[in-house]
């Protein structure tokens, strides 16, 4: 089985563990979190990964790390350790988002604009975008002058472009394509 599949079936396990202890956002920054750790941290990395230390050690590591975190966020860490599928945490971490966007209706938008929008207008923007979408959209805005003004919005592999640059270009077509046919 690919480890992408794998991710997601975990991932669909711990969305199950989270909806049961009503806690979608809380378990998702755990997941987050440790999958950030194993990202920059070398030594926790290595420690993961390494053959030398067994399950057991692994787990009691784990045990006292999340001494805190609900008994069932713990017993699901142990069982990748114990299952040799810990490396896939920041994998799970993605797949686990994903799916509470699904979950929760929600759709992530990169928004392009010429200048740097107000927390109004971003939230106009996202209300306007879920309006037309029909879900919750969260956009993550971007700034770039050469498109002159209006905005380009990017959903998945779906482009929608209303920038002044790119209607510039279009009459510009439509200007020469004029005099090309006289």
């Amino acid at each position: 089985m690919r480890d992408d599949t794998i991710a997601r079936n975990y991932a669909e396990t711990l969305l199950t563990l989270a909806r049961k202890a009503n806690d979608l956002p809380g378990w998702g920054r755990r997941i987050a979190e440790i999958a950030d750790a194993m990202e920059g941290d070398v030594r926790l990395r290595r420690f993961l990964e390494s053959p030398s230390a067994d399950a057991g050690q692994k787990n009691a590591v784990l045990a006292k790390a999340f001494a805190d975190a609900p008994r069932n966020f713990l017993r699901f860490l142990q069982a990748l350790v114990t299952h040799r599928r810990q490396m896939l945490i920041p994998a799970i971490a993605i797949e686990y988002a994903l799916l509470v966007d699904q979950v929760e209706n929600r759709i992530h938008a990169r928004v392009t604009l010429a200048k740097e929008p107000s927390a109004e207008e971003t939230a106009t923007i996202a209300r306007q975008l879920g309006t037309v979408l029909g879900k919750t959209v969260i956009p993550h805005v971007s700034i770039n002058p050469d498109i002159l003004g209006g905005i380009v919005v990017r959903v998945g592999d779906k482009v929608i472009d209303g920038s002044v640059r790119r209607r510039l270009a279009s009459l510009r077509s439509r200007l020469y394509s004029g005099r090309a046919t006289r």
